[in-house]
């Protein structure tokens, strides 16, 4: 069950800020309490603020579709960002308010928090909830409701077996071993603006997209050939091919077409 509460506001402090709906990740709260009772302090201490535990998705759905004219925040790692501008993009809201951070997590799972200029340390974070300023950003749109906000990886063809995509992709990147057998490549048709990149029949060794200015910036490789180029919609095709979105693992699919969204969301970031 989630919990929601309504700490008292605070008529002292500077006026015109807006009400907040703050959600607190769970595992947030397990890997790192204090910095989570931190910036809760500091948040509710600032605005007027209710704050959730969602322990579901649809739990998270719910507290969003009732949180009124408060302005969402986050605290929790990328994943929980994430879930989050997925949840607002069902329910046709990601954009109509700048979405608040704190990021708490272990480094590895914060990483697109700290490559979009948030601040690491929790009152500062919190603070830039408060009083920072609102950045639009691009965002990754997939048919499959998914979103990815800095960075998609193509992992390739997932064999059956005990071969896990972590597994596949240091398999991918590692060297040719002392026998000479260079490591088995993944077959997928790749296109992109209706351009086909790669066929079945080509090795791909590489496939990253990122978005940023409004397009979608794609490095492409293959056996013999490397290629970038800015582009507005990926699709993907094969028998089985796993990938990642922001450091989250998806599991297999067959297809999968990503569309970039140019200013679809918008973060508070430090002013100035």
């Amino acid at each position: 069950m989630s919990s929601l509460s309504t700490p008292a506001s605070r008529p002292d402090e500077p006026g015109g800020r807006d009400p907040l709906l703050v959600v607190v990740d769970p595992a947030a709260s397990r890997a790192d309490g204090e910095s989570v009772r931190i910036a809760r302090d500091v948040l509710c201490g600032g605005a007027d603020t209710k704050v959730a535990l969602p322990e579901s998705q649809s739990e998270l759905d719910r507290v969003l579709s009732h949180r009124g004219r408060r302005r969402p925040v986050v605290i929790g790692c990328d994943l929980a960002v994430q879930r989050l501008l997925q949840a607002l993009h069902r329910q046709r809201d990601l954009g109509s308010d700048p979405i608040g951070v704190v990021p708490v997590g272990r480094p590895s799972a914060v990483g697109t928090c700290r490559g979009l200029g948030l601040p690491a340390e929790p009152v500062a974070a919190a603070r830039t909830v408060l009083a920072g300023a609102p950045r639009k950003l691009d965002l990754l749109l997939d048919d499959g409701g998914g979103v990815v906000i800095a960075d998609l990886r193509v992992a390739g063809q997932v064999r059956r077996g005990p071969l896990s995509l972590r597994s596949l992709w240091a398999k991918l990147a590692a060297p040719d071993q002392a026998t000479g057998t260079a490591p088995e490549q993944p077959w997928l048709r790749v296109e992109a603006d209706g351009r086909l990149l790669a066929d079945v029949h080509q090795r791909l060794r590489l496939l990253r997209a990122t978005p940023a200015d409004g397009g979608l910036e794609l490095v492409i490789a293959l056996d013999g050939r490397s290629e970038r180029l800015r582009v507005t919609t990926l699709t993907v095709t094969g028998r089985g091919f796993g990938y990642t979105a922001d450091g989250r693992t998806v599991h297999p699919v067959r297809h999968r077409t990503w569309t970039v969204h140019p200013g679809a969301w918008a973060l508070m970031l430090p002013a100035g």
